[in-house]
């Protein structure tokens, strides 16, 4: 086989570029940083990462999606075209086929923005699957089956939630909660309640050592560091997970809604499936402390975190790629 395959994760805060037979090969930050005088792309990935909150005026470091879709055109093609470039590594002579995950409650408009931004970006061939269905294929469930599955993929802009039988979605619902928004109410919090200001690499930081979306027995804690807000000097601050379960509660809940309005949408017979089955969440944070227990308790249904859920999507993608005949059914749109 001469002509390559590449699976994308395309997500809000991380893109997983997956070749089949190599499994997962990039798996880096969705930030790219350009020049503002020229808009020459300067780094792509970790290296921009580095980068946020700490450009000087000439350099704007921004993420070119925003909530799972398509904010700036051009810098989402630039990102595309290096990454399909450093996963097939060097001079390839014939443009691969891309598959790319997006999120179920996508419009037609930004469907074809993602087509149009991965031919630019150089491929022969752009499929587009949604997210949910990928996930479930990555979580090893088993979609083609006649009985019903509920996945929860909660990435860095959205969450996806769906029920999934015979290969396509039953109900589905997303929210714009995911954890960028976590971040954002954690470092809201933190200024409002203690006066202090941090930014979103320290809100990510405090999420991932202390966040919980219970309260916890034994909380944990931690040291930020940040600007206080009213001498404007720089100050350390020791917070604790009962802070971030407070500053949560509000986009919990609506992730919680959410959650209900699809079961509430499901059909009987899919939702005594689901019942027996359990909840699979995957998606980066779903890694969040406890908030498997808060969706079991919140629903009644047993709900389980995948295995690796960062990289299920990915990982789908690239088996519904390598196996294109077989889910033909699940593919949204092609070119």
């Amino acid at each position: 086989m001469l002509i390559k395959k590449v699976a994308i994760d395309l997500g809000t805060t991380n893109v997983l570029v997956h070749v089949p037979k190599r499994g997962i090969v990039i798996n880096e930050p969705s930030v790219v940083a350009i020049s503002r005088d020229d808009r020459k792309v300067l780094a792509v990935g970790i290296e921009a990462k580095e980068m946020i909150g700490r450009t000087p005026d000439n350099i704007i470091a921004e993420r070119p999606l925003k909530d799972g879709v398509i904010a700036s055109y051009s810098t989402t093609e630039a990102m595309l075209r290096y990454f399909i470039n450093k996963a097939l590594g060097g001079v390839h002579i014939f443009r691969p086929e891309v598959m790319i995950a997006v999120p179920a409650g996508i419009t037609s408009t930004e469907r074809r923005a993602v087509i149009d931004a991965a031919m630019a970006a150089g491929a022969r061939a752009a499929y587009i699957i949604k997210e949910p269905i990928v996930a479930a294929i990555g979580a090893d469930i088993p979609i083609r089956s006649p009985s019903g599955h509920m996945i929860i993929d909660i990435g860095g802009g959205t969450a996806e939630i769906a029920v999934i039988s015979l290969g396509g979605i039953v109900s589905c619902g997303s929210v714009r909660i995911g954890g960028n928004r976590f971040d954002q109410s954690i470092a809201d919090h933190i200024r409002k309640k203690f006066g202090l200001a941090i930014g979103e690499r320290s809100a990510e930081d405090v999420k991932i050592k202390i966040g919980s979306a219970m309260y916890m027995a034994t909380p944990l804690k931690m040291e930020v560091k940040g600007r206080d807000m009213l001498s404007g000097l720089p100050r350390t601050l020791s917070v604790s997970s009962e802070d971030t379960t407070e500053a949560l509660q509000h986009d919990l809940e609506g992730l919680v809604e959410a959650i209900k309005q699809v079961l509430h949408d499901t059909p009987p017979e899919l939702s005594a499936d689901v019942m027996d089955k359990g909840i699979i969440m995957s998606g980066g944070s779903s890694q969040l402390r406890n908030l498997d227990a808060l969706v079991a308790e919140a629903t009644g249904v047993a709900c389980y975190v995948a295995d690796e859920p960062l990289l299920c999507v990915a990982k789908g993608t690239g088996i519904a790629l390598e196996n294109l005949d077989n889910y033909k059914r699940s593919i949204l749109a092609t070119r």
